[in-house]
């Protein structure tokens, strides 16, 4: 720039700093020549602040807790009551049964008694009979049927099969324990049914007595005296028959047309009638299958060994 130029400004510049000071300089002596005022003090009143806590209904909600119901089923269960009965099973004393006996009231009351199965018929008054584990064999007391071989043998056999096979049977003990051969000794019982009795009563059994084992010795011989008098069973009337003919020499029994070819020794004819032992004149005789008239009940070969 020129100088011409630049002297303007600083002019102007010199200019207000001459106005500035005094400007100061006029204060200065005004505050030293004119005295302060007194000053008036002037209580102004200091605002009380009164704090009325107007509640602000900032409704702050009082959250009453309404138990939102929120149907939970307790399920009281009411128990079923169902009565398992709690059985509590007796033992079963198998030892001393309770028979109710019939009118024949002969047979003790305080003996030894037993219960067990017959598992075998041996003849018309002898059994086996399965007590527990364990099988006996058993001989009725106070009666006694005929042997094999003998005259009504099979029928008294049948007769007690028909009475006590595969049954239960109650075995009452009188005074001895066994026999001689080790039987067990006992009358016999099926439910109500008086075995021993039965068998004397219908005719397939003797009255027999052999001490000490009495106590019904009386009552089967008035069985056996109504038998008699009835005729039934062993006690029939004995068919007679034609004489049968001479014993024929050995072997020639069989040339005889009316001579069964299962007794070749001896001339016996074939049934009917059905004989026994009683009923012909021959013992101990040979015999073959088929035996129509069973002579040999043992199935040795020979028939009618006893006489």
């Amino acid at each position: 720039m020129s100088g011409r130029h630049l002297k303007k400004p600083i002019l102007m510049l010199f200019g207000f700093l001459g106005i500035a000071v005094s400007c100061c300089l006029f204060s200065l002596a005004t505050s030293y020549l004119i005295p302060d005022p007194t000053p008036t003090v002037t209580h102004t009143a200091k605002p009380t602040f009164t704090i009325t806590s107007t509640p602000s209904q900032t409704t702050t909600p009082t959250i009453t807790l309404s138990p939102t119901i929120t149907a939970t089923f307790t399920e009281t269960t009411t128990p079923t009551i169902t009565f398992t009965s709690t059985i509590t099973p007796k033992p079963t004393v198998t030892p001393t049964p309770t028979v109710t006996l019939p009118p024949v009231s002969c047979v003790p009351k305080n003996t030894k008694r037993e219960v067990g199965t017959v598992t075998r018929i041996i003849d018309g008054d002898t059994i086996d009979v399965r007590i527990g584990n364990q099988t006996f064999r058993v001989r009725y007391i106070g009666v006694d049927t005929p042997e094999r071989g003998d005259y009504f043998y099979y029928q008294a056999t049948e007769a007690n099969r028909r009475l006590v096979e595969g049954k239960k049977v109650t075995l009452v003990k009188d005074v001895s324990e066994v026999d001689r051969y080790d039987r067990l000794l006992r009358y016999v019982f099926v439910g109500d049914v008086f075995v021993n009795y039965e068998l004397v009563r219908q005719g397939y059994a003797y009255a027999y007595t052999y001490p000490p084992d009495v106590a019904c010795s009386e009552v089967f011989v008035s069985a056996q005296q109504s038998a008699q008098i009835s005729g039934a069973g062993l006690w029939r009337p004995t068919p007679t028959y034609a004489p049968l003919p001479l014993l024929p020499a050995p072997g020639s029994g069989s040339g005889n047309g009316n001579c069964h070819p299962s007794y070749p020794d001896v001339c016996i004819p074939p049934p009917p009638p059905d004989l026994d032992c009683p009923d012909i004149p021959y013992r101990r005789f040979r015999v073959l299958p088929p035996d129509p008239h069973r002579f040999d009940g043992d199935g040795d070969g020979i028939g009618c060994e006893r006489n």
